[in-house]
């Protein structure tokens, strides 16, 4: 994998200069604007949201040399997958300090690199807002295009989502393709969903994606596709203007949608019926949510055995995963792993996999899983309590396991557990707190509220085994007459303890 760049040590291109690959650092003659070295440190009270930002900060770029390769014209294509190679990543930091600007490129390289491409250049911008033009401004537009024909990358990622004519317009200037982040990470999503449903749920949130962009991809979109024919007649050629290939697409793409949401309907349907085959047993759920890599799949085959696939890369499992355990005292109850969050997840993503992530909603229990090692491991809590609100899953208790204790720095855990009270130091990797994390997890498990004291023969061993399963047994005791039982179950189980009562 390639190492995602160093943007701390990034030199300062001005929009005026003529950049010269192979002496990055020598100004070019009789250009008095060109501005070379290294980025100083903003003004702690330079603060970008109030306007109070210096112009040199807002006329610099910062950015990083890397390779060359061939130049690819790709300004005639029409209908393209994502193919991405060899890319430079451009970024608008709007607010927040320098460490933040370079988290959210590091993150974005990550993003670029799983999705299989190598990333060349890093540059990003200090503006208030972006360009709605050009996302970075024309000047900045100008720049960028000098690099990506000195690197020869054929894909420019900006980091946030693009309107389409920011897109038709990067793409008019800089004549590669460009892509935002949040086709970059549909993308990733599309690589990775392996189950039916995980499938259709990726196609549903592209193309939701796609019918909005049609207008910016490709001129050839307006071509008429042939005339319809009208109530006068048709004929060839036909009488009216006909239907424009971007009229086609579109309705193509209604369609497609349409059936995507009843296949997912159905699917839907099962799953909700699996929730109630749960919900009328009363067994409690347990769904562990968190960052993309933050390590919920090696949790939960510690936890449970599961045997999920875990790998080093984000988004590496999509499809949940359920599995039922039992308590120390043998109660009954379910684990299921859900998708990764990530900051800006796209909205239509979360639209498509609401259904999956419903199980989050419904469960009695979050263990919302963090990476203690991340450089910003409170910015990863605040990005999926956005998604947990935006899915009404903020009610649902909540325990907080940081995770990566054996990687992360001492210091960093003692203040993550400062500021979440309710939380435990785990690694799942060595098994170090884990013992500490079950305990904690069971002991936030909803308890029977029914308190009961019966004399069950021995016949109705059944009602002894569900007791253990469902309920809690604090005495158990066998006489002559059959098994004295004392604890708390759920109402339908005490209910059929009623003739058996003491």
């Amino acid at each position: 994998m390639t190492n995602a760049p160093d943007f701390s040590l990034a030199a300062e291109l001005d929009e005026t200069s003529d950049w010269d690959p192979e002496h990055e650092d020598a100004p070019t003659a009789g250009d008095d604007d060109f501005v070379s070295g290294y980025a100083d440190e903003p003004d702690p009270e330079d603060d970008p949201t109030t306007g109070a930002m210096e112009l040199a900060e807002r006329h610099q770029l910062r950015r990083v040399a890397s390779l060359r390769t061939e130049l690819e014209d790709i300004t005639e294509v029409e209908y393209r997958q994502l193919r991405l190679e060899r890319v430079v990543l451009v970024g608008v930091w709007t607010e927040g300090s320098v460490a933040d600007a370079e988290n959210s490129m590091a993150e974005l390289a990550l993003l670029a690199e799983t999705a299989g491409s190598e990333v060349l250049e890093a540059i990003y911008q200090r503006r208030q807002t972006p360009d709605p033009a050009t996302y970075v401004g024309r000047g900045k537009v100008e720049g960028i295009a000098e690099i990506v024909q000195a690197t020869g990358a054929d894909t420019v990622i900006c980091d946030g989502e693009l309107a389409p004519s920011q897109l038709r317009n990067l793409e008019d200037r800089l004549k590669v393709k460009v892509v935002d982040r949040t086709a970059l990470i549909l993308d990733i999503f599309a690589q990775h969903a392996k189950s039916r449903e995980g499938q259709a749920q990726v196609e549903l949130a592209q193309l939701s994606y796609m019918k909005q962009r049609l207008r910016g991809w490709g001129g050839n979109l307006s071509r008429q596709a042939g005339g319809r024919v009208g109530a006068d007649g048709g004929g060839i050629g036909g009488r009216g203007p006909g239907e424009t290939k971007i009229e086609t697409d579109r309705r193509r793409i209604n369609d497609k949608i349409a059936k995507l949401r009843r296949e997912l309907k159905a699917m839907k349907g099962t799953r909700d019926t699996k929730r109630q085959d749960r919900t009328r047993h009363q067994i409690p759920s347990v769904a562990i949510a968190g960052y993309t890599n933050a390590g919920k799949s090696s949790l939960l085959n510690r936890l449970t055995g599961a045997g999920v696939l875990v790998e080093d890369s984000l988004f590496a499992t999509l499809d949940p995963t359920t599995r039922r355990t039992t308590t120390a005292d043998g109660r009954i109850y379910t684990m299921s792993d859900t998708v990764g969050f990530v900051r800006h997840l796209p909205h239509q993503l979360i639209e498509a996999f609401r259904s999956t992530l419903e199980e989050v909603a419904e469960a009695d229990l979050i263990v919302h899983v963090v990476d203690g090692s991340h450089p910003d491991p409170e910015g990863q809590l605040s990005a999926v309590r956005e998604v947990l609100a935006e899915i009404e899953a903020s009610d649902v208790r909540e325990l907080v396991v940081i995770n990566k204790a054996d990687a992360a720095d001492p210091l960093v855990l003692a203040r993550l557990q400062r500021a979440e009270p309710h939380s435990v130091v785990v690694s799942a990797k060595t098994g170090a707190g884990i013992a500490e994390a079950i305990a904690l997890v069971e002991g936030e498990l909803p308890r029977p509220g029914v308190a009961f004291h019966a004399l069950l023969p021995y016949e109705r061993g059944d009602l002894i085994n569900r007791l253990h399963q469902e309920g809690e047994i604090d005495l158990l005791e066998h006489t002559a007459q059959g098994s004295v039982v004392k604890g708390r179950a759920n109402e339908d189980l005490a209910g059929e303890l009623v003739d058996y009562a003491l």
